[in-house]
């Protein structure tokens, strides 16, 4: 069994199986490597790295079945609450309770982790939406991480189809921070600050996670598509691709990407939205080698440098330049002649 390792972000182990003739990669957290590691001989002298890796179809691992185990992913609603539309993505029934198939459920993940990659990579935005208390946290959390936008109080109406609207309670948000900055709270009554203070809580407790989100974003993440139902049916009619946790009693029709899972529990809401911020951030850290790539080396930069031309370069005579200069340092020592007055001849005469 043969092992290669690089490093993009974390430590990657990579297992070629021969038969199939494709390579997965497993991961490991840094620093643990198993007993059996070692370099690949043939690959040392191709010295084959990330990019030949890169060159090839790769299958991520974006998470382990262990973890999805561990969260409490499989667990479903009670058998008497499913849809019947979720019977494709469950696996069987136990004590009145319906387990969800996570075979399905990673697959489901990987394919919604491309696609997050595509639309932040196209340089779109992804709006995280969760206003239920035990996705609350996590979805600001996570969004704040990878610098993107968040919805986890409550979904106004009208937060995608009337974004126009939207934007004037932003921009009134905003104004309200800067009067409170520059001064403006102490020409006024304590009523009147009491007054703004309560409608900017308002306001940023709404608004604060899309304060600053300008156009609409390329992509939404919604947990529990039954509460959020406003929120599906806008992207659904302004056509955003909707990435969502779906439980067995919500409806997968009308969702891009459905990951089927537990959207109740709060380990299995946090390890979802953390596998889509892990997309974006990935999505934004492969931008980045890709410019770095794109820059000029020192080499480069050092041919780019223009030569001199033969017409840029002035010959100068030393001697006669030495002369110039000591000539000028003489007339410049010399006195001035002194200039003698006009005298009029017929008026001395007059005189005498």
């Amino acid at each position: 069994m043969n092992y290669m390792a690089f490093s993009v972000s974390r430590v990657i182990l990579l297992h070629r199986k021969e038969k199939q003739n494709e390579l997965t990669i497993r991961l490991f957290k840094v620093g643990h490597f198993p007993p059996d590691f070692r370099f690949s001989k043939q690959d040392e002298i191709k010295g084959r790295g990330s990019d030949y890796l890169r060159s090839r179809e790769v299958y991520v691992a974006v998470v382990t079945m262990k973890n999805l185990l561990e969260s409490g992913v499989h667990f479903g609603h009670q058998v008497k609450r499913w849809d019947p539309r979720m019977k494709k993505y469950i696996f069987a029934e136990r004590n009145g309770i319906h387990i969800i198939d996570l075979q399905k459920t990673i697959q489901a993940i990987k394919e919604a982790y491309d696609a997050v990659q595509k639309v932040v990579s196209s340089g779109k935005t992804v709006l995280f939406v969760g206003t239920k208390k035990q996705a609350q946290s996590a979805i600001q959390k996570e969004a704040e991480r990878c610098e993107q936008f968040y919805v986890n109080n409550r979904w106004l109406g009208g937060m995608l189809t009337n974004f126009s609207t939207i934007r004037k309670s932003i921009q009134r948000l905003k104004k309200i921070e800067r009067m409170e900055v520059d001064g403006t709270f102490n020409s006024l009554t304590k009523k009147e600050i009491a007054s703004l203070i309560k409608e900017k809580t308002k306001l940023e407790k709404n608004l604060g996670g899309i304060k600053e989100m300008t156009s609409l974003p390329g992509v939404l993440f919604v947990v529990d598509t039954r509460k959020e139902a406003i929120a599906v049916a806008e992207a659904q009619r302004l056509g955003i691709p909707i990435v969502a946790i779906v439980d067995t009693n919500c409806n997968p029709e009308g969702i891009t990407y459905p990951i089927p899972g537990n959207d109740d529990a709060i380990r299995s809401i946090s390890l979802f939205t953390q596998i889509i911020a892990n997309a974006v951030i990935e999505a934004g850290a492969s931008e980045g080698l890709k410019i770095i790539e794109t820059l000029p080396t020192e080499e480069e930069q050092e041919l780019a440098v223009p030569a001199k031309t033969e017409d840029d370069e002035v010959e100068i005579d030393v001697e006669n330049y030495a002369d110039s200069s000591v000539q000028s340092e003489k007339e410049s020592e010399e006195p001035a002649e002194i200039e003698t007055p006009i005298v009029d001849e017929d008026r001395l005469y007059e005189e005498k």
